[in-house]
């Protein structure tokens, strides 16, 4: 009876602080995401598993629930748990990431992924993403007399492994997720606007040297040549069958099940999610998804206003730029705004270190949206 009743204060008490609009907004995605996915994954696990299963379903189910714990685990810490925390957990994350090149698994000339025997098929960038934006906003709000282009040279000594990291996977789409994020972080931090664009278009003109002159980067040169020429190559002509559903599904959509991306494109559950559900619901409800999006970011935003501490104005700002990035990256991708980078849709796309990656990334915004107790 003790336990029980500490329990339910405990829970009475995190549900009573949490911003409930923000939390609801979360869930809503993560509900939207999982009846996505059931019309989506069916005949992709018919075909893989040469059966009528919902074995993706059921899946992304339990990847959502534990998605759901990591959320209240994160968002019920105080906030220096929370960041002592990141902190340890950002080193635990870098730590994967190294060891990527070394013993990862390698898919369709990509070795992004670990396969460990305590651990299953997991990538690791997904869940360093939350922990860089709170280490980068403790380095740019230091309180220390250190000179502010110190703060930003240490913030770049952060990220560079990282960055190099990723690239060698290689893996442009979070490679240029990450750097942008930092760029944002030290733009509003305020930075001269002329240092700001200095470095940014010599980082552009590095990325893409880089790209054009090492043989190692072929696969990226490739998807480069199949976006600018889409009937050549497999990702242009994925591309070409995503913005065809789109046209075909029209308004209004062909109606569930009856989209047929998913058995043109494999990744049409994760890469491609947001054509999919073009496809048999139609444009209206892809608006409607975004609309969702804005006035998830509109409230965070409100939040960062009213705050008056810099560390979590950064790490708030910072967290939902790596959301909505990426969700426009995808989006990008999938009405050939940019080349195909294997970039999932937050809360949406199947995917369990997508998912866990971005509930982790909830529990740290709704921790720090939640209404302060004197």
């Amino acid at each position: 009876m003790f336990n029980n009743n500490l329990i339910y204060k405990f829970y009475y008490e995190w549900w009573k602080n949490i911003d409930k609009t923000i939390f609801f907004l979360i869930t809503l995605l993560f509900a939207l995401g999982l009846f996505f996915s059931l019309a989506s994954t069916s005949l992709i696990a018919s075909d893989k598993l040469d059966t009528n299963s919902y074995f993706f379903f059921f899946k992304h189910l339990a990847y959502i629930c534990l998605g759901i714990c990591v959320i209240i685990f994160f968002s019920s810490l105080s906030q220096k748990n929370l960041f002592n925390i990141s902190i340890f957990l950002f080193f635990v994350s870098l730590f994967f990431l190294v060891l990527v090149p070394i013993i990862g698994v390698e898919v369709k000339t990509a070795k992004r992924w670990l396969d460990l025997f305590f651990l299953p098929r997991f990538q690791p960038i997904e869940f360093l993403k939350p922990f860089i934006i709170i280490l980068l906003a403790t380095i740019l709000s230091s309180k220390k007399d250190f000179h502010i282009y110190y703060k930003y040279f240490l913030s770049f000594v952060v990220i560079l492994p990282i960055v190099f990291l990723l690239i060698i996977q290689p893996d442009v789409g979070q490679t240029l997720l990450v750097f942008l994020s930092w760029l944002f972080l030290i733009f509003i931090s305020g930075i001269s606007l002329f240092v700001f664009f200095t470095f940014f278009c010599v980082s552009f003109v590095t990325l893409l040297c880089i790209i054009f002159f090492i043989p190692r980067f072929e696969y990226i040169r490739n998807r480069i040549d199949s976006f600018l020429n889409p009937s050549t190559g497999t990702h242009g002509a994925q591309v070409e069958k995503s913005i065809d559903a789109i046209t075909s599904g029209g308004f209004f959509g062909k109606g569930i099940g009856e989209g047929t991306l998913k058995n043109k494109v494999g990744e049409a559950h994760t890469d491609f999610i947001v054509s999919a559900i073009s496809e048999e619901f139609g444009v209206v409800v892809i608006i409607l998804l975004l609309i969702v999006f804005l006035f998830f970011t509109y409230n965070i935003f409100k939040k960062i206003h009213l705050e008056k501490d810099e560390k979590i104005k950064l790490i708030l700002a910072g967290s939902t730029i790596l959301i909505v990035v990426q969700a426009l990256i995808h989006l990008g991708v999938n009405i050939r705004l940019f080349p195909t980078t294997g970039m999932t849709l937050p809360y949406l796309s199947y995917g369990g270190s997508s998912i866990i990656g971005v509930s982790i990334l909830s529990g740290i915004i709704l921790n720090l949206t939640k209404r302060k107790i004197n």
